[in-house]
Protein backbone atom coordinates (compact mmCIF):
# COMPACT_ATOMS: atom_id res chain seq x y z
CA UNK A 1 0.00 0.00 0.00
CA UNK A 2 1.31 3.36 -0.94
CA UNK A 3 2.02 5.73 2.06
CA UNK A 4 2.73 9.57 0.80
CA UNK A 5 6.06 9.58 3.35
CA UNK A 6 7.16 6.67 1.76
CA UNK A 7 11.07 7.38 1.13
CA UNK A 8 11.54 5.28 -1.69
CA UNK A 9 9.31 7.57 -3.76
CA UNK A 10 12.10 9.91 -3.07
CA UNK A 11 14.94 7.51 -4.23
CA UNK A 12 12.57 6.21 -7.31
CA UNK A 13 11.99 9.60 -8.35
CA UNK A 14 15.59 10.53 -7.99
CA UNK A 15 16.58 7.49 -9.74
CA UNK A 16 14.26 8.30 -12.94
CA UNK A 17 15.54 11.91 -13.14
CA UNK A 18 19.46 10.35 -13.27
CA UNK A 19 18.13 8.21 -16.10
CA UNK A 20 16.81 10.77 -17.77
CA UNK A 21 19.54 12.69 -17.56
CA UNK A 22 21.60 9.91 -19.08
CA UNK A 23 22.94 8.16 -16.09
CA UNK A 24 22.16 5.07 -17.41
CA UNK A 25 23.96 2.60 -14.66
CA UNK A 26 21.72 4.22 -12.26
CA UNK A 27 19.90 1.66 -9.92
CA UNK A 28 17.47 1.96 -7.53
CA UNK A 29 17.35 0.17 -4.11
CA UNK A 30 14.77 -2.21 -3.06
CA UNK A 31 12.95 -2.66 0.01
CA UNK A 32 12.13 -5.90 1.57
CA UNK A 33 8.33 -4.78 1.86
CA UNK A 34 8.61 -6.31 -2.33
CA UNK A 35 5.03 -4.38 -2.61
CA UNK A 36 3.41 -1.98 -5.24
CA UNK A 37 6.35 0.62 -5.07
CA UNK A 38 9.23 -2.03 -5.14
CA UNK A 39 7.45 -3.81 -8.30
CA UNK A 40 7.90 -0.44 -9.93
CA UNK A 41 11.39 -0.41 -8.81
CA UNK A 42 12.31 -3.26 -9.99
CA UNK A 43 11.01 -2.57 -13.70
CA UNK A 44 12.84 0.96 -13.70
CA UNK A 45 16.18 -0.74 -12.74
CA UNK A 46 14.91 -3.99 -15.28
CA UNK A 47 14.93 -1.02 -17.80
CA UNK A 48 17.47 0.80 -17.14
CA UNK A 49 19.50 -2.27 -17.90
CA UNK A 50 17.82 -2.78 -20.92
CA UNK A 51 18.65 0.79 -22.05
CA UNK A 52 22.47 0.62 -20.84
CA UNK A 53 23.15 -2.68 -23.28
CA UNK A 54 21.46 -0.68 -26.23
CA UNK A 55 23.57 2.45 -25.61
CA UNK A 56 26.67 0.51 -24.96
CA UNK A 57 25.45 -1.56 -28.18
CA UNK A 58 25.04 1.66 -30.17
CA UNK A 59 28.37 3.21 -28.93
CA UNK A 60 30.09 0.21 -30.15
CA UNK A 61 28.62 0.33 -33.68
CA UNK A 62 29.40 4.12 -33.63
CA UNK A 63 32.73 3.43 -33.01
CA UNK A 64 33.45 0.57 -35.55
CA UNK A 65 31.87 2.46 -37.78
CA UNK A 66 33.92 5.99 -37.52
CA UNK A 67 37.26 3.29 -37.34
CA UNK A 68 35.74 2.01 -41.08
CA UNK A 69 34.80 5.61 -42.09
CA UNK A 70 38.28 6.42 -40.88
CA UNK A 71 40.23 3.51 -42.94
CA UNK A 72 37.95 4.40 -45.89
CA UNK A 73 39.57 8.02 -46.04
CA UNK A 74 42.89 6.71 -45.40
CA UNK A 75 42.36 4.48 -48.13
CA UNK A 76 40.82 7.12 -50.53
CA UNK A 77 43.92 9.66 -49.22
CA UNK A 78 46.25 6.86 -50.29
CA UNK A 79 44.27 6.16 -53.58
CA UNK A 80 44.13 10.16 -54.62
CA UNK A 81 48.12 10.67 -53.50
CA UNK A 82 49.33 7.00 -55.29
CA UNK A 83 50.01 5.90 -59.18
CA UNK A 84 47.73 2.95 -59.38
CA UNK A 85 50.25 1.46 -62.18
CA UNK A 86 53.39 0.90 -60.15
CA UNK A 87 52.94 2.16 -56.28
CA UNK A 88 54.62 5.28 -56.55
CA UNK A 89 54.01 8.71 -55.86
CA UNK A 90 51.85 10.48 -58.16
CA UNK A 91 52.05 14.21 -58.95
CA UNK A 92 50.12 15.56 -56.15
CA UNK A 93 52.12 13.65 -53.59
CA UNK A 94 55.23 15.06 -54.80
CA UNK A 95 54.19 18.52 -54.86
CA UNK A 96 52.98 18.20 -51.50
CA UNK A 97 56.53 16.37 -50.12
CA UNK A 98 58.09 19.86 -52.26
CA UNK A 99 56.43 21.95 -50.44
CA UNK A 100 56.71 20.15 -46.83
CA UNK A 101 60.80 19.94 -47.54
CA UNK A 102 60.68 23.16 -48.61
CA UNK A 103 59.36 24.55 -45.50
CA UNK A 104 61.42 22.56 -43.45
CA UNK A 105 64.59 23.84 -45.53
CA UNK A 106 63.13 27.65 -44.42
CA UNK A 107 63.20 26.48 -40.80
CA UNK A 108 67.06 25.58 -40.68
CA UNK A 109 67.16 22.34 -43.08
CA UNK A 110 69.19 21.75 -45.83
CA UNK A 111 68.16 22.51 -49.22
CA UNK A 112 66.29 19.00 -51.24
CA UNK A 113 67.03 18.11 -54.40
CA UNK A 114 64.83 16.81 -57.37
CA UNK A 115 65.61 14.67 -60.21
CA UNK A 116 63.39 14.19 -63.22
CA UNK A 117 63.63 11.30 -65.47
CA UNK A 118 62.11 11.01 -68.82
CA UNK A 119 62.81 7.77 -70.39
CA UNK A 120 64.70 7.21 -74.05
CA UNK A 121 62.87 4.42 -75.77
CA UNK A 122 59.22 3.73 -74.07
CA UNK A 123 57.30 5.32 -77.10
CA UNK A 124 59.00 3.16 -79.86
CA UNK A 125 58.47 -0.36 -77.10
CA UNK A 126 54.62 0.85 -76.54
CA UNK A 127 53.88 1.40 -80.11
CA UNK A 128 55.47 -1.51 -81.09
CA UNK A 129 55.03 -4.14 -78.49
CA UNK A 130 51.67 -2.80 -77.36
CA UNK A 131 50.38 -0.62 -73.97
CA UNK A 132 50.56 -4.35 -71.89
CA UNK A 133 54.30 -4.96 -72.53
CA UNK A 134 54.68 -1.09 -71.89
CA UNK A 135 52.23 -1.03 -68.57
CA UNK A 136 55.27 -3.60 -67.07
CA UNK A 137 58.32 -1.77 -68.05
CA UNK A 138 57.11 0.94 -66.09
CA UNK A 139 56.39 -1.04 -63.02
CA UNK A 140 60.17 -2.54 -63.65
CA UNK A 141 61.65 1.46 -64.06
CA UNK A 142 59.61 2.41 -61.11
CA UNK A 143 61.28 -0.76 -59.15
CA UNK A 144 64.68 0.15 -60.19
CA UNK A 145 64.43 3.78 -59.18
CA UNK A 146 62.64 3.10 -55.67
CA UNK A 147 66.08 0.38 -55.35
CA UNK A 148 68.71 2.96 -56.82
CA UNK A 149 67.49 5.90 -54.27
CA UNK A 150 68.18 6.42 -50.75
CA UNK A 151 65.52 4.65 -47.96
CA UNK A 152 63.51 8.37 -47.19
CA UNK A 153 63.82 9.78 -50.76
CA UNK A 154 60.31 9.87 -52.70
CA UNK A 155 59.71 8.42 -55.55
CA UNK A 156 56.60 9.36 -58.43
CA UNK A 157 55.88 8.91 -61.68
CA UNK A 158 54.24 12.11 -63.10
CA UNK A 159 52.38 10.58 -65.73
CA UNK A 160 53.55 8.51 -69.12
CA UNK A 161 56.98 7.69 -69.11
CA UNK A 162 57.87 10.42 -66.66
CA UNK A 163 59.30 10.08 -63.23
CA UNK A 164 60.65 11.93 -60.49
CA UNK A 165 62.63 11.94 -57.25
CA UNK A 166 62.45 14.22 -54.48
CA UNK A 167 65.94 14.13 -52.42
CA UNK A 168 65.61 15.86 -48.87
CA UNK A 169 68.91 16.78 -47.56
CA UNK A 170 71.11 16.32 -50.48
CA UNK A 171 74.44 18.56 -51.55
CA UNK A 172 74.72 18.53 -55.27
CA UNK A 173 77.53 16.21 -55.40
CA UNK A 174 74.78 13.38 -53.57
CA UNK A 175 72.16 14.12 -55.86
CA UNK A 176 74.30 13.78 -58.86
CA UNK A 177 75.81 10.58 -57.55
CA UNK A 178 71.79 9.28 -56.89
CA UNK A 179 71.53 10.09 -60.31
CA UNK A 180 73.63 8.36 -61.98
CA UNK A 181 72.73 5.23 -59.93
CA UNK A 182 69.18 5.69 -61.45
CA UNK A 183 70.70 6.30 -64.70
CA UNK A 184 72.84 3.33 -64.52
CA UNK A 185 69.78 1.20 -63.05
CA UNK A 186 67.48 1.96 -66.13
CA UNK A 187 70.01 1.26 -68.61
CA UNK A 188 69.88 -2.04 -67.69
CA UNK A 189 68.32 -4.40 -70.14
CA UNK A 190 64.92 -5.48 -69.16
CA UNK A 191 63.43 -9.21 -69.72
CA UNK A 192 59.64 -9.20 -70.78
CA UNK A 193 58.31 -12.79 -71.88
CA UNK A 194 61.43 -13.94 -73.43
CA UNK A 195 62.57 -10.31 -75.18
CA UNK A 196 65.28 -8.52 -73.67
CA UNK A 197 63.98 -4.73 -74.13
CA UNK A 198 66.58 -1.37 -72.91
CA UNK A 199 64.54 2.02 -72.73
CA UNK A 200 67.30 4.32 -71.33
CA UNK A 201 66.38 7.93 -69.71
CA UNK A 202 67.44 11.34 -69.75
CA UNK A 203 67.48 12.88 -66.29
CA UNK A 204 67.09 16.76 -65.32
CA UNK A 205 68.82 17.66 -61.82
CA UNK A 206 67.54 20.96 -59.59
CA UNK A 207 68.69 22.32 -56.63
CA UNK A 208 66.14 24.18 -54.63
CA UNK A 209 66.65 27.30 -53.35
CA UNK A 210 64.71 29.22 -50.83
CA UNK A 211 61.16 30.35 -51.60
CA UNK A 212 60.82 28.56 -54.60
CA UNK A 213 57.33 27.02 -55.28
CA UNK A 214 56.91 23.05 -56.22
CA UNK A 215 55.84 23.92 -59.31
CA UNK A 216 59.19 26.32 -60.47
CA UNK A 217 61.22 23.37 -59.01
CA UNK A 218 59.13 20.97 -61.29
CA UNK A 219 59.73 23.21 -64.37
CA UNK A 220 63.34 23.68 -64.20
CA UNK A 221 63.91 20.13 -63.66
CA UNK A 222 62.13 19.60 -67.01
CA UNK A 223 64.07 22.16 -68.94
CA UNK A 224 67.58 20.44 -67.46
CA UNK A 225 66.03 17.41 -68.18
CA UNK A 226 65.01 18.39 -72.24
CA UNK A 227 68.40 20.25 -72.26
CA UNK A 228 70.06 16.50 -71.26
CA UNK A 229 68.27 14.42 -73.74
CA UNK A 230 69.13 17.12 -76.54
CA UNK A 231 73.18 16.74 -75.54
CA UNK A 232 72.62 13.06 -75.91
CA UNK A 233 70.50 10.18 -74.47
CA UNK A 234 71.13 8.29 -70.90
CA UNK A 235 72.70 11.77 -69.54
CA UNK A 236 72.35 13.85 -66.62
CA UNK A 237 72.37 17.43 -66.54
CA UNK A 238 71.65 20.32 -63.68
CA UNK A 239 69.69 23.11 -64.15
CA UNK A 240 71.07 26.36 -65.11
CA UNK A 241 69.56 30.11 -65.36
CA UNK A 242 70.86 30.33 -68.75
CA UNK A 243 68.64 27.03 -69.67
CA UNK A 244 65.20 29.16 -68.62
CA UNK A 245 66.03 31.89 -70.91
CA UNK A 246 66.76 29.83 -73.46
CA UNK A 247 63.42 27.54 -73.00
CA UNK A 248 61.60 31.69 -72.58
CA UNK A 249 62.99 32.42 -76.12
CA UNK A 250 62.43 28.99 -77.52
CA UNK A 251 58.62 29.97 -76.29
CA UNK A 252 58.64 32.60 -77.94
CA UNK A 253 59.55 30.97 -81.05
CA UNK A 254 57.06 28.29 -81.11
CA UNK A 255 54.38 31.57 -81.15
CA UNK A 256 56.09 33.26 -83.86
CA UNK A 257 56.14 30.21 -85.94
CA UNK A 258 52.71 30.23 -85.84
CA UNK A 259 52.58 33.66 -87.12
CA UNK A 260 55.36 32.87 -89.85
CA UNK A 261 53.29 30.13 -91.92
CA UNK A 262 50.40 32.33 -91.81
CA UNK A 263 51.90 35.85 -92.32
CA UNK A 264 53.99 34.32 -95.59
CA UNK A 265 57.67 34.74 -93.22
CA UNK A 266 58.93 31.26 -94.54
CA UNK A 267 60.06 31.10 -98.03
CA UNK A 268 61.70 28.16 -99.75
CA UNK A 269 65.47 27.76 -101.41
CA UNK A 270 66.08 24.90 -104.04
CA UNK A 271 69.42 22.87 -104.25
CA UNK A 272 69.76 20.83 -107.74
CA UNK A 273 69.98 17.01 -107.87
CA UNK A 274 72.52 16.36 -111.24
CA UNK A 275 72.47 13.20 -113.46
CA UNK A 276 76.39 12.96 -112.93
CA UNK A 277 76.86 11.47 -116.42
CA UNK A 278 75.30 14.88 -118.37
CA UNK A 279 75.15 17.24 -115.47
CA UNK A 280 71.34 17.59 -116.42
CA UNK A 281 69.07 18.88 -113.66
CA UNK A 282 67.14 15.48 -112.79
CA UNK A 283 65.32 17.31 -109.45
CA UNK A 284 65.03 20.33 -106.97
CA UNK A 285 64.57 19.77 -103.69
CA UNK A 286 62.86 22.13 -101.65
CA UNK A 287 64.86 23.48 -98.67
CA UNK A 288 62.63 25.64 -96.31
CA UNK A 289 63.70 29.03 -94.84
CA UNK A 290 62.31 31.63 -91.97
CA UNK A 291 62.76 35.07 -93.19
CA UNK A 292 62.27 36.58 -89.51
CA UNK A 293 60.92 40.10 -89.16
CA UNK A 294 63.81 41.24 -87.01
CA UNK A 295 65.99 38.21 -86.63
CA UNK A 296 66.81 37.54 -90.16
CA UNK A 297 67.30 34.74 -91.75
CA UNK A 298 66.87 31.50 -89.15
CA UNK A 299 67.94 28.10 -90.88
CA UNK A 300 65.72 25.03 -90.47
CA UNK A 301 67.89 22.96 -88.12
CA UNK A 302 66.70 25.49 -85.48
CA UNK A 303 62.80 25.90 -86.04
CA UNK A 304 62.59 22.20 -87.45
CA UNK A 305 62.81 20.54 -84.12
CA UNK A 306 60.50 23.49 -82.30
CA UNK A 307 57.70 22.24 -85.37
CA UNK A 308 57.97 18.78 -84.29
CA UNK A 309 57.75 19.18 -80.60
CA UNK A 310 55.09 21.72 -80.55
CA UNK A 311 52.83 19.52 -83.74
CA UNK A 312 53.43 22.38 -86.21
CA UNK A 313 54.86 20.13 -88.43
CA UNK A 314 52.74 18.71 -90.53
CA UNK A 315 51.23 22.36 -90.89
CA UNK A 316 54.74 23.42 -91.75
CA UNK A 317 55.14 20.99 -93.97
CA UNK A 318 51.45 21.14 -96.07
CA UNK A 319 53.06 25.24 -96.61
CA UNK A 320 56.10 23.26 -98.19
CA UNK A 321 53.96 20.61 -100.21
CA UNK A 322 51.55 22.91 -101.86
CA UNK A 323 54.25 26.37 -102.36
CA UNK A 324 56.99 23.76 -104.02
CA UNK A 325 54.49 21.65 -106.22
CA UNK A 326 53.08 25.54 -107.30
CA UNK A 327 56.52 26.64 -107.92
CA UNK A 328 56.99 23.41 -109.92
CA UNK A 329 53.84 24.55 -111.87
CA UNK A 330 55.45 28.07 -112.63
CA UNK A 331 58.72 25.98 -113.95
CA UNK A 332 56.99 23.53 -116.34
CA UNK A 333 54.92 26.17 -117.63
CA UNK A 334 57.43 28.96 -118.25
CA UNK A 335 58.55 28.31 -121.64
CA UNK A 336 62.12 29.62 -120.83
CA UNK A 337 62.50 26.79 -118.27
CA UNK A 338 60.12 24.14 -119.29
CA UNK A 339 62.95 22.34 -121.20
CA UNK A 340 63.94 21.40 -118.19
CA UNK A 341 62.10 18.12 -117.01
CA UNK A 342 63.06 17.49 -113.46
CA UNK A 343 60.68 16.83 -110.24
CA UNK A 344 60.40 18.20 -106.95
CA UNK A 345 61.40 16.65 -103.51
CA UNK A 346 60.44 17.69 -100.56
CA UNK A 347 61.01 16.05 -96.91
CA UNK A 348 58.43 14.36 -95.21
CA UNK A 349 57.95 14.20 -91.49
CA UNK A 350 57.42 11.04 -89.15
CA UNK A 351 53.78 12.83 -88.19
CA UNK A 352 52.49 13.06 -92.23
CA UNK A 353 52.57 9.71 -92.05
CA UNK A 354 50.65 9.61 -89.27
CA UNK A 355 48.08 11.71 -90.60
CA UNK A 356 45.31 10.59 -93.16
CA UNK A 357 44.93 13.97 -94.55
CA UNK A 358 48.50 14.11 -95.93
CA UNK A 359 46.99 11.37 -99.12
CA UNK A 360 44.52 13.61 -99.78
CA UNK A 361 46.41 17.20 -99.43
CA UNK A 362 49.58 15.19 -101.66
CA UNK A 363 46.63 14.12 -104.23
CA UNK A 364 44.89 17.26 -103.99
CA UNK A 365 47.76 19.73 -104.27
CA UNK A 366 49.13 17.92 -107.64
CA UNK A 367 45.33 18.16 -108.99
CA UNK A 368 45.65 21.83 -108.45
CA UNK A 369 48.75 22.42 -110.08
CA UNK A 370 48.13 20.12 -112.95
CA UNK A 371 51.15 17.80 -112.24
CA UNK A 372 51.59 13.99 -112.17
CA UNK A 373 52.31 12.38 -109.31
CA UNK A 374 55.57 11.37 -110.45
CA UNK A 375 56.84 14.46 -110.74
CA UNK A 376 56.72 14.66 -106.78
CA UNK A 377 59.68 13.07 -104.44
CA UNK A 378 58.75 12.24 -101.02
CA UNK A 379 62.28 12.03 -99.35
CA UNK A 380 61.59 10.30 -95.70
CA UNK A 381 63.85 9.41 -93.09
CA UNK A 382 65.29 5.88 -92.26
CA UNK A 383 63.56 5.79 -89.10
CA UNK A 384 60.23 7.40 -89.68
CA UNK A 385 59.61 4.61 -92.38
CA UNK A 386 61.44 1.45 -90.44
CA UNK A 387 59.87 2.11 -86.41
CA UNK A 388 56.26 3.35 -88.32
CA UNK A 389 53.45 1.33 -87.25
CA UNK A 390 50.21 0.28 -89.36
CA UNK A 391 49.35 3.45 -89.59
CA UNK A 392 52.77 4.62 -90.92
CA UNK A 393 52.90 1.37 -93.50
CA UNK A 394 49.40 2.22 -94.78
CA UNK A 395 50.18 5.65 -95.72
CA UNK A 396 53.22 4.77 -97.50
CA UNK A 397 51.01 2.35 -99.74
CA UNK A 398 48.33 4.63 -100.81
CA UNK A 399 51.38 7.01 -101.61
CA UNK A 400 52.72 4.20 -103.86
CA UNK A 401 49.50 3.25 -105.37
CA UNK A 402 48.65 7.03 -105.94
CA UNK A 403 52.38 7.22 -107.95
CA UNK A 404 54.38 9.53 -106.27
CA UNK A 405 58.51 8.75 -106.07
CA UNK A 406 59.89 7.91 -102.64
CA UNK A 407 63.15 8.28 -101.09
CA UNK A 408 65.37 7.46 -97.92
CA UNK A 409 66.76 10.34 -97.03
CA UNK A 410 70.44 10.55 -94.94
CA UNK A 411 71.20 6.30 -95.59
CA UNK A 412 73.87 5.50 -93.64
CA UNK A 413 73.06 7.48 -90.61
CA UNK A 414 70.04 5.17 -89.39
CA UNK A 415 69.55 1.52 -89.56
CA UNK A 416 71.16 1.11 -92.78
CA UNK A 417 69.67 -2.46 -93.31
CA UNK A 418 69.52 -3.65 -96.94
CA UNK A 419 66.42 -6.27 -95.41
CA UNK A 420 64.76 -3.34 -94.77
CA UNK A 421 65.38 -1.74 -98.33
CA UNK A 422 63.80 -5.27 -99.63
CA UNK A 423 60.63 -4.24 -98.17
CA UNK A 424 60.05 -0.52 -98.53
CA UNK A 425 58.12 0.93 -101.02
CA UNK A 426 60.59 3.40 -101.86
CA UNK A 427 62.62 3.95 -105.60
CA UNK A 428 65.44 5.67 -104.39
CA UNK A 429 68.08 6.05 -101.55
CA UNK A 430 69.62 9.31 -100.90
CA UNK A 431 73.57 8.31 -99.21
CA UNK A 432 74.46 10.54 -96.80
CA UNK A 433 77.76 12.78 -96.95
CA UNK A 434 79.49 11.38 -93.61
CA UNK A 435 80.18 8.17 -96.14
CA UNK A 436 81.80 10.66 -99.04
CA UNK A 437 83.49 13.06 -96.77
CA UNK A 438 86.22 10.58 -96.16
CA UNK A 439 87.06 10.11 -99.61
CA UNK A 440 90.74 10.98 -99.90
CA UNK A 441 91.97 10.55 -96.50
CA UNK A 442 90.80 6.73 -96.07
CA UNK A 443 92.57 4.15 -98.59
CA UNK A 444 89.41 2.39 -97.68
CA UNK A 445 86.90 4.38 -98.33
CA UNK A 446 86.78 4.08 -102.31
CA UNK A 447 85.74 0.46 -101.81
CA UNK A 448 83.41 1.26 -98.81
CA UNK A 449 81.47 3.58 -101.08
CA UNK A 450 81.50 1.00 -104.05
CA UNK A 451 80.18 -1.91 -101.63
CA UNK A 452 77.34 0.48 -100.58
CA UNK A 453 75.99 1.21 -104.31
CA UNK A 454 76.17 -2.29 -105.66
CA UNK A 455 74.24 -3.18 -102.14
CA UNK A 456 71.34 -0.56 -103.13
CA UNK A 457 71.47 -1.45 -106.87
CA UNK A 458 71.35 -4.89 -105.69
CA UNK A 459 67.82 -3.98 -103.81
CA UNK A 460 66.50 -2.75 -107.27
CA UNK A 461 66.70 0.87 -106.11
CA UNK A 462 69.06 4.08 -107.58
CA UNK A 463 71.34 6.24 -105.33
CA UNK A 464 71.61 9.99 -104.89
CA UNK A 465 74.95 10.74 -103.22
CA UNK A 466 74.69 14.18 -101.15
CA UNK A 467 77.67 16.16 -99.88
CA UNK A 468 79.63 16.20 -103.17
CA UNK A 469 82.18 18.90 -102.75
CA UNK A 470 84.72 18.19 -105.27
CA UNK A 471 85.60 17.39 -109.07
CA UNK A 472 87.24 14.37 -107.72
CA UNK A 473 84.47 13.01 -105.54
CA UNK A 474 81.84 13.48 -108.61
CA UNK A 475 84.31 11.79 -111.21
CA UNK A 476 84.89 8.92 -108.93
CA UNK A 477 81.32 8.21 -108.23
CA UNK A 478 80.72 8.43 -111.94
CA UNK A 479 83.29 6.21 -112.31
CA UNK A 480 81.92 3.54 -109.92
CA UNK A 481 78.46 3.94 -112.18
CA UNK A 482 76.57 6.14 -109.49
CA UNK A 483 73.99 8.22 -111.77
CA UNK A 484 72.91 11.05 -109.41
CA UNK A 485 74.36 13.57 -107.09
CA UNK A 486 73.89 16.41 -104.43
CA UNK A 487 75.96 19.08 -103.66
CA UNK A 488 77.79 22.64 -102.96
CA UNK A 489 80.07 21.73 -106.17
CA UNK A 490 77.15 21.80 -108.23
CA UNK A 491 75.40 24.55 -106.10
CA UNK A 492 74.40 25.38 -103.21
CA UNK A 493 70.75 26.02 -101.87
CA UNK A 494 69.12 28.83 -104.19
CA UNK A 495 66.47 30.80 -103.64
CA UNK A 496 63.51 30.82 -106.32
CA UNK A 497 64.67 33.87 -108.36
CA UNK A 498 68.34 32.35 -108.63
CA UNK A 499 67.29 28.92 -109.68
CA UNK A 500 65.19 30.34 -112.06
CA UNK A 501 67.92 32.60 -113.47
CA UNK A 502 70.03 29.22 -113.91
CA UNK A 503 67.08 27.39 -115.46
CA UNK A 504 66.44 29.70 -118.18
CA UNK A 505 70.58 30.34 -118.95
CA UNK A 506 71.42 26.88 -118.76
CA UNK A 507 71.26 23.43 -120.56
CA UNK A 508 73.37 21.64 -118.04
CA UNK A 509 74.25 22.15 -114.68
CA UNK A 510 78.08 23.43 -114.62
CA UNK A 511 80.14 20.99 -112.34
Amino acid sequence: MLTEGDPRLARLLDGIVRLAAGELDTRIELSPARDEIDAVIMGTNLLAEDLQTMYQELEERVASRTQALHQAHLEMRHMAMTDPLTGLFNRSALVQALEEAQVEEADGGQSPALLLVDLDAFKSINDSMGHSTGDQVLVIIGDRIRSAVRKGDTVARLGGDEFAVLLPGATPAEATTIGGRVLAALDQVIEIDGKSLRCGASMGLRMAEPGQTAEDLLMEADIAMYESKAEGRNKLKAFEPSMLHARQLRTQLVGELKDAIIESQLVLYYQPIIALATGEIEGAEALVRWKHPTRGMIMPDEFIPIAEETGLISELGNWVLRNSVDQLRRWRTDPATSRHKFSMRINVSAADLQRLEFIEDVRDTLAAAGLEPAQLVLELTESSIIQGDELDRYTLASLERLGVGMEIDDFGTGYSSISYLRRLPVDTVKVDRTLLSALGSDPAQPALIAAVLQLIRACGLEAVWEGIETAEQAEYLRSIGCTSGQGYYFSRPLPEAEFTEKLRRLDVWPG
